[in-house]
């Protein structure tokens, strides 16, 4: 049963950084504006924009193939874990020093953090299972 739940995880953790990904990398001023943000037609902003989304995409690729093949899941929890995660506490961060963002970036936020956090609990799992303790 746990190894279903870790390979939903990864498969939705996955696919949520896909979708992300080629937001940012092929229509970066339809994604912005869906979360309040006017994004100016400058080249070296654009850039700054696309760049993670292509790093967000090559890595939900990843994560899905983990929920695909089972030697990857380990691999794939980790890369979840820690994109999920720092983006999450990234924003945290921005929300103490900059102020609170618009209420779909706020939500993004509690769904990084869920995200990052069930990753990691998943992961610590996964791993400790792996290495020769029972499974319950």
């Amino acid at each position: 049963m746990r190894r279903f739940l870790f390979k939903a995880l990864a498969a939705v953790s996955g696919i949520i950084l896909i979708g992300i990904g080629m937001a940012l990398l092929f229509t970066p001023h339809s994604f912005a504006a869906s979360n309040g943000i006017v994004l100016d037609n400058d080249a070296s902003l654009l850039s700054e924009v696309r760049a993670p989304g292509g790093l967000l995409l090559i890595s939900g690729v990843i994560v899905l193939v983990g929920a695909i093949r089972h030697h990857l899941l380990q691999t794939s929890l980790a890369l979840a874990a820690l994109i999920y995660g720092s983006y999450g506490l990234s924003r945290l961060w921005s929300m103490v020093s900059d102020g609170l963002p618009s209420s779909t970036l706020t939500q993004a936020a509690v769904l990084e953090l869920i995200l990052g956090a069930l990753s990691l609990a998943a992961l610590l799992t996964h791993h400790r299972n792996s290495n020769g303790v029972t499974q319950r």
